[in-house]
Formats: structure tokens, sequence, C-alpha cells
């Protein structure tokens, strides 16, 4: 039962975001303007995304990215990028959590010179 729930969530979600994209630019497009309501809608759509994949495939994130004694992934609010970074920090990444903090750095333009994405993305917990 579980898992035909675990599909039939997927497939509401996949349709409401389609749904809501249109609505939101719609309804807050005339309130500022379409381009900063569109970077704002897509940062916290990937945020949010980011913080849950965190939080949801903890054990294959564990798996993947993180030695045996390294900082765990999947604690509640805490993002993808920020579990990388630590682990970045304490130098407990496998070649595949490496290999995620390069792309990661490469597409984040803005840090650069400045740690890297998953550096700066790191939160208080």
């Amino acid at each position: 039962m579980g898992f035909i729930l675990s599909i039939l969530a997927y497939i509401l979600f996949f349709i409401v975001a389609i749904i809501n994209f249109p609505i939101v630019m719609i309804k807050y497009a005339k309130k500022e303007s379409f381009i900063k309501t569109m970077n704002k809608y897509w940062f916290y759509n990937a945020r949010d995304l980011d913080i849950y994949g965190n939080y949801t495939y903890r054990t294959t994130w564990n798996t993947l990215c993180r030695t045996k004694y390294g900082y765990e992934f999947g604690f509640k609010g805490e993002t993808i990028s920020s579990a990388l970074g630590r682990n970045q920090l304490y130098n407990t990444l496998t070649w595949f959590g490496w290999f995620l903090v390069y792309v990661l750095w490469l597409i984040d333009v803005k840090y650069w010179f400045k740690g890297g994405h998953c550096l700066n993305s790191i939160q208080n917990f």
C-alpha cells in the first residue's frame, strides 16, 4: 500500500508542479518584474527540493558521498550542498562526493573565488 501511495504522490507532485508555475507567474509577475518573479520561484523551488532530497534520500547520499566517519546527510532543513560542504571541510568525501562538489563549484560562478558553492552553503545545525 505504501508503494502505491508513494507513486501516486510523485504523479500528483509532477502535475501540481506543472500547474503551479503559470499560476505563480500570472499572480506575482504583475506585482514584481517577470524576471525577478521567475528567479525567486526557481531559487526557492530548487532549495526546497534540495532540502527534501537531503532528508528523503539520506541513505543514498551517505553511501555515495561520504566516507565511513564523515558528516551524515539527512538532517531536516539542511541542503545537500551544506552536507557536502561539511564533508569537504572534514575531507571525508568519496570520489563521487568530490565530483558533485566540483560540478556545483563550476555552476555557481559567484562563489568561484570564495571557497565554492558547497562551503558557502554550510548551514548551522
